[in-house]
């Protein structure tokens, strides 16, 4: 690691001594870093459900976010919001997991089917005690997912439901003979099955789905999983409930108990974590460079906790056959003054772009392993990609990332090395760089660099191992404030831009990256 005492400085003027924000032109001090990409290594594949995401029953991600009714003036098909199918879309979202969360271990999916004025009501328990009317059910979200063009995720309840609920579901929406479930699907207006790979049997089962120990979550998971089925060719991804942060005997029980021999009876273990639940007091938009700071060491923190995972479960299966499915990540703030706290409403600025491209980086990096990571929550919820108010709908910074980050969907991760400053604020310090890199099916390479230093651009040397790049060009996410978010009358504050300050040298490219950036290069050979 090069400290910040041992780097050279350098007098740069801010993006490519030309670069104007809304509060003028800013100088920044540059640093140095050297990075290795080994283009002559790459052997795993980063599995595009790495950018999945997640949308729960929940304030108004569901209701008003993708579903407003066909009878709506906002523009729909069947009652789904035609710009938020577009704006995902065009990130490629490549899996949906849903109805929670929370709110699965205690949705009881016959509620939701059939016409809709005959649907009964529940109450939320654990998102503002609203009532549900159970509008958005089975039928609407794999809708929703057809219209997407992405695999659907299903959540089962566990915690409060019955084996034989769990069964039928996974029967009614898969089987393609003559059955109770099939048959009453048919009468719902939808003679074929759907497909459904991915299937989760309970959700934070540790906590809200059941206050469960380990040892007892694994015998129930046992029982459970039994019936989930494979009906006709449709074959289910099983899916366990996983850790909390760095519980880690939570995952030795799971992978002692449920991984043994030839017979394995989970496919995917699902841990949670988020950054920033800590300070859930502490604004999304007005905040200090020490809370900039704090979450950002949050962010970083799922590299050693992946680690630590992933340690016990090679102990048990070292063939990796077990995936890490990360289905719940993010960033987590107070809610926006004055809307109901249940419903965890939170902008979305600078800082949480920072986070989403950490942490998008660690789990490339750990693709042997991670298979899937969905991003807590879709719409209007917690680190949302859009938030809607009526007809209207923004994108985040977050969903920038996610835009500038579809180059690395499947594609396969190269190794690298990084060498660089320190980001140093009074007296905590943090690397100041992050990289991941990958080659796609065209052979192009792509490199998002992430500098979460506020004040110091970055020089950046790199060297390409088995490559000779011919053109570079790249992307930048970036604005003047940490602050900086989007907003209804300033849709477009923090947005990406071409990024022009790289250069193709001998053996590999030279680069500043900007201070609080991140970039995302394009290498062709």
């Amino acid at each position: 690691m090069i400290t910040a005492t041992k780097t050279r400085v350098m007098a740069v003027t801010f993006l490519a001594a030309a670069l104007t924000f809304s509060s003028g032109l800013i100088a920044a001090e540059s640093r140095m870093a050297q990075v290795t990409i080994k283009a002559d290594q790459g052997k795993d594949t980063i599995n595009r459900n790495i950018y999945g995401h997640f949308s729960e029953h929940l304030g108004t991600c569901i209701y008003g976010g993708y579903w407003v009714g066909p009878d709506s003036p906002i523009p729909n098909t069947r009652g789904i919001r035609n710009d938020v199918v577009q704006a995902l879309r065009a990130i490629k979202i490549p899996v949906l997991r849903w109805p929670g969360g929370c709110f699965a271990d205690e949705y009881h999916w016959k509620d939701g089917i059939g016409p809709r004025e005959n649907r009964p009501t529940m109450i939320n328990t654990h998102w503002g005690g609203v009532t549900e009317n159970n509008h958005f059910g089975t039928h609407e979200f794999l809708d929703l997912c057809e219209q997407l063009g992405c695999e659907p995720y299903i959540c089962g309840n566990l915690g409060s439901g019955t084996i034989e609920e769990m069964q039928d579901w996974v029967e009614y929406i898969t089987f393609d003979g003559k059955s109770p479930m099939a048959d009453l699907r048919r009468k719902n207006g939808r003679e074929e099955p759907w497909k459904l790979k991915y299937f989760g049997v309970g959700n934070e089962n540790w906590g809200c789905g059941g206050n469960m120990r380990p040892e007892y979550y694994a015998d129930q998971y046992k029982r459970y999983q039994t019936y989930v089925r494979n009906f006709g060719d449709n074959r289910i991804f099983k899916i366990a409930c996983g850790p909390s942060g760095a519980n880690y005997e939570w995952t030795e029980v799971l992978m002692r108990e449920l991984v043994s021999g030839r017979r394995m009876m989970l496919q995917g273990l699902a841990p949670h974590y988020y950054c920033g639940t800590g300070r859930k007091s502490r604004s999304a938009t007005q905040f200090t460079e020490a809370d900039w700071l704090w979450n950002l060491r949050g962010a970083l923190r799922i590299e050693e906790l992946l680690a630590g995972h992933e340690k016990i479960m090679d102990k048990y299966d070292p063939q990796k056959r077990v995936a890490i499915m990360f289905d719940e990540w993010g960033a987590w703030h107070a809610v926006e003054p004055g809307t109901n706290p249940g419903f965890l409403y939170q902008q979305n600025s600078l800082r949480d772009a920072m986070v989403a491209g950490l942490t998008l980086n660690i789990f490339n990096n750990h693709a042997a392993r991670v298979k899937m990571a969905n991003i807590a929550q879709t719409v209007n919820v917690l680190q949302a990609m859009i938030l809607t108010d009526g007809p209207r709908m923004l994108l985040t910074p977050t969903y920038h990332v996610y835009y500038l980050y579809r180059v690395h969907h499947d594609a396969t991760l190269l190794p690298t090395e990084l060498a660089g400053p320190e980001y140093v604020f009074e007296s905590d310090k943090l690397p100041a760089l992050n990289v991941s890199a990958s080659r796609d099916s065209a052979g192009k390479v792509h490199v998002s660099l992430v500098n979460i230093d506020p004040h110091h651009a970055v020089d950046v040397k790199a060297q390409l191992q088995g490559l000779t790049a011919k053109r570079i060009s790249g992307q930048v996410l970036t604005a003047g404030a940490i602050t900086a978010h989007n907003t209804f009358d300033q849709p477009t504050a923090v947005e990406p831009a071409t990024f022009t300050d790289a250069k193709v040298t001998e053996g590999g490219f030279r680069t500043t990256l900007p201070a609080k950036s991140i970039v995302v290069l394009e290498i062709e050979s």
